[in-house]
């Protein structure tokens, strides 16, 4: 082995730096802010077209659907509830 002692040292703190890097990525990756803004940008992303600002009225047509379908089924089974 040919490895000074400073050139062990340089190779220890350059892993360290490494290492650093890696705790601080994770930390922001982690954060609650920047989990809360990736999804954000999840959902616009599925709701506007990126490329041209365009708002994608198929997905929004299809939420809709959804939502008013959900709501216009609570309504019937409350109708039929009440009326026994």
């Amino acid at each position: 082995m040919s490895d000074t002692p400073s050139d062990i040292e340089r190779e220890i703190e350059e892993a360290r730096e490494r290492l650093a890097g890696t705790i601080d990525q994770l930390l922001y990756r982690s954060h609650p802010k920047t989990i809360v803004g990736r999804e954000v940008a999840q959902v616009k992303a599925y709701y506007v077209d990126a490329a041209t600002g365009e708002p994608r009225t198929d997905n929004i047509l299809k939420t809709v659907g959804g939502v008013v379908g959900v709501i216009a089924f609570f309504v019937a089974v409350r109708a039929i509830t009440r009326t026994r």
